[in-house]
């Protein structure tokens, strides 16, 4: 069975049925939208929505500067080459045709 990652829960009928009371019991607190008991979606509030982003976009940012500080750049044709290098796929031996024996 998934985890449901909220302590609240509603089935999508209910959802369907009021949503405006789900929105209103909850309040700030995120909601598990259940379809046959599984997580099919979660509502959360426009403000932990945003922080949300806010978050993944700094910490983006961080790793993106992470990158930038590491060292010079390497140009995309070396990497590709490099790639190709380590994980080509064999070319297999082609073996000589001889005469079969009739």
């Amino acid at each position: 069975m998934e985890q449901v990652l909220a302590n609240r829960s509603v089935s999508i009928t209910e959802l369907k049925r009021s949503p405006s009371a789900v929105l209103e019991q909850a309040g700030s607190e995120p909601v598990a939208v259940l379809n046959h008991n599984r997580p099919a979606a979660y509502l959360i509030s426009p403000q932990v929505y945003e922080a949300m982003l806010e978050r993944l976009n700094a910490d983006l940012r961080q790793a993106i500067q992470a990158g930038i500080d590491s060292g010079p750049a390497i140009p995309a044709e070396d990497v590709f080459a490099e790639l190709n290098a380590r994980y080509a796929e064999p070319t297999p031996a082609i073996k000589p045709r001889g005469k079969r024996a009739a």
